[in-house]
C-alpha cells in the first residue's frame, strides 16, 4: 500500500520525522474530519495526478530515494 511504504522509508530516519509530519499537514485538505475515512491523508485524486507527473503512472508508489530527497528538500528550504 501506498501509506504503509511511505512509513516504512520515513521510520528509518528519525531526522526526517518532523519534515514528513509538516509535509502531511501540507498536503492534507482542510476539513478531513468531516468526510470518511476521517484520517488526515491527502485525497486519492491528489496522489494520482501527483504519481502521474513524477513517474508516468498513476498506479506507480514513489520510490524511497525520492521521497528521502523531498524532504530534506522541504527540510533545506526552512
Amino acid at each position: 500500500m501506498f501509506a504503509s511504504s511511505i512509513l516504512r522509508v520515513v521510520i528509518r530516519r528519525p531526522s526526517l520525522w518532523p519534515e514528513a509530519v509538516r509535509a502531511l499537514i501540507a498536503f492534507t485538505p482542510g476539513g478531513w474530519w468531516k468526510r470518511a475515512p476521517f484520517v488526515p491523508v491527502p485525497r486519492r485524486a491528489y496522489l494520482r495526478w501527483r504519481m502521474q507527473t513524477a513517474y508516468g503512472s498513476a498506479d506507480a508508489a514513489p520510490m524511497a530515494e525520492d521521497l528521502i530527497r523531498f524532504l530534506e528538500w522541504r527540510r533545506n528550504q526552512r
